[in-house]
């Protein structure tokens, strides 16, 4: 993977806890799905299977079937705007799982995007989407604190549609 490729230095930085590079904007949202195991793991499957961005309305075009390290994906918004990425790392551990993606040249912000899954000691299972970013087109910039205000809203629509996503399966 050629960190040349990407629209920002700092590749991979979302992995360090409350890290921004300076002239970004931080982004911390984080969503209860459910508790226990079986859902902890319906949200890691949902989430690497791209099935939770599926549910929450974007088009997803990839080769990969899941999401692994060097993964390139083009997210896709009303069929019209499309957002270039490459997964710069992925997370798989007992009760944490998630994976990051950082932006490519076209697409609309600069910067990157991790999803987290965690189980915590209680059993509750968390979706934490952290993310920097700066506009990177003329109408993001435009956008100001509206497209700002549009990323919360995505993070906290992911955490909405998971938990449905995974409350789906347990009435199963």
């Amino acid at each position: 993977m050629s960190l040349a490729d990407f629209t920002y230095e700092d590749v991979g930085a979302t992995r360090k806890a409350g890290h921004c590079p300076e002239g970004f904007h931080p982004l911390h949202v984080r969503t209860r799905i459910g508790e226990g195991e079986e859902v902890f793991r319906r949200a890691s499957r949902a989430l690497f299977s791209w099935e939770m961005h599926r549910a929450v309305g974007l088009g997803i075009t990839t080769d990969a079937e899941r999401a692994t390290e060097g993964a390139d994906v083009t997210v896709t918004l009303g069929g019209v705007l499309k957002a270039p990425c490459r997964v710069v790392w992925t997370l798989e551990e007992s009760r944490s799982t998630g994976w990051a993606y950082g932006t490519l040249p076209g697409h609309p912000e600069c910067g990157e995007e991790a999803f987290v899954i965690n189980r915590t000691g209680d059993g509750t299972v968390w979706l934490t989407i952290t993310a920097f970013s700066r506009p990177a087109k003329w109408y993001t910039r435009a956008g100001g604190p509206a497209a700002r205000g549009l990323q919360h809203a995505y993070a906290r629509r992911c955490g909405a549609v998971l938990r449905k996503l995974c409350a789906a399966e347990e009435e199963l």
